[in-house]
């Protein structure tokens, strides 16, 4: 991932090549080709809503919609060694679609109708969130269009992702938005710029990277302040947490739970990890409770 900004005409820019993460979340998921398109989609717009996050603080996208996928999705934070880990996943991975009219993965038939909630959790305080119509299920409108309606950021999103059924061939994205008091001029001109752009996929099929895809929207924009992160697949889930949520169910379900079965299995929704307890460890997290 790489951010800059052209502190002369108040924009600030940022990329990212997401290929590697997309293919783990697919790989771990089990994705069909218009859910793997979907799910990149919303966990590349993390990345790149990620680029600004600072110590523990945490980016959060969930799109609740009426379509067959059902919700998605999508968390980014930073890591220890300072890169930005990211997850996602669908409710229904398996769903599939006919390409639309343009011979492109139809999103938004999978997504339908609805609203997307974003969330940046901080390391004290109480959670921003942020909620708004969905305008087209095709995510990086939608994203768009949140930050233009709840943040009041006139943005420019272009996500992809070019998935088949043997996987991922490139994911990516680039997001530019005006800073306060930005040239009105050069927010025209990106916008244009926008709209004559190549799609992200096919720009990345020529060799392009991080920095090629900013330079692509940007133009003739001179981008400073560089910063570079990687940018990879992580979970957040641990045994601790797993064992925070079987207490939770209370002495009662876990010495049920322990009498009908020799173990109960416990699989995060995000990574796919399984963790497994036995009768004789369930017995003892309900001894926890009394």
């Amino acid at each position: 991932m790489i951010a800059a900004t052209a502190t002369e005409s108040g924009i600030a820019a940022v990329a990212a090549v997401t290929t590697d993460l997309v293919r783990e979340i697919r790989r771990r998921h089990d994705l069909s080709p218009t859910a793997t398109a979907a799910v990149g989609r919303l966990t590349t717009g993390a990345v790149l809503f990620g680029a600004s996050l600072k110590g523990k603080e945490r980016l959060s996208l969930q799109v609740s919609g009426d379509g067959p996928i059902g919700s998605l999705s999508a968390d980014a934070w930073l890591l220890a060694d300072g890169s930005l880990g990211a997850r996602g996943y669908a409710r229904h991975p398996r769903v599939d679609l006919p390409v639309d009219g343009r011979g492109k993965l139809d999103v938004g038939a999978a997504v339908g109708s609805g609203s997307m909630q974003v969330t940046k959790s901080y390391e004290v305080g109480q959670p921003y969130v942020g909620v708004v119509p969905l305008r087209s299920g095709e995510i990086a409108e939608d994203l768009a269009a949140y930050l233009a309606q709840s943040e009041q950021i006139p943005s420019v999103v272009a996500l992809g992702v070019l998935a088949d059924p043997s996987g991922v061939v490139a994911a990516g994205g680039v997001l530019a938005q005006a800073l306060p008091g930005a040239d009105e001029r050069a927010v025209l001109r990106l916008e244009k710029r926008a709209l004559a752009m190549p799609p992200v996929t096919a720009l990345m099929a020529e060799g392009a990277g991080a920095g090629e895809l900013i330079e692509a929207l940007a133009g003739g924009l001179e981008l400073r302040g560089r910063r570079d992160t990687g940018v990879r697949f992580a979970c957040l889930c641990t045994r601790e947490k797993v064992e925070g949520a079987l207490l939770g169910l209370g002495a009662h379900e876990l010495q049920r739970l322990a009498q009908e079965r020799p173990e109960t299995e416990a699989t995060c929704e995000f990574c796919g990890e399984r963790y497994v307890y036995s009768s004789g460890e369930l017995r003892e997290l309900a001894d926890r409770c009394s």
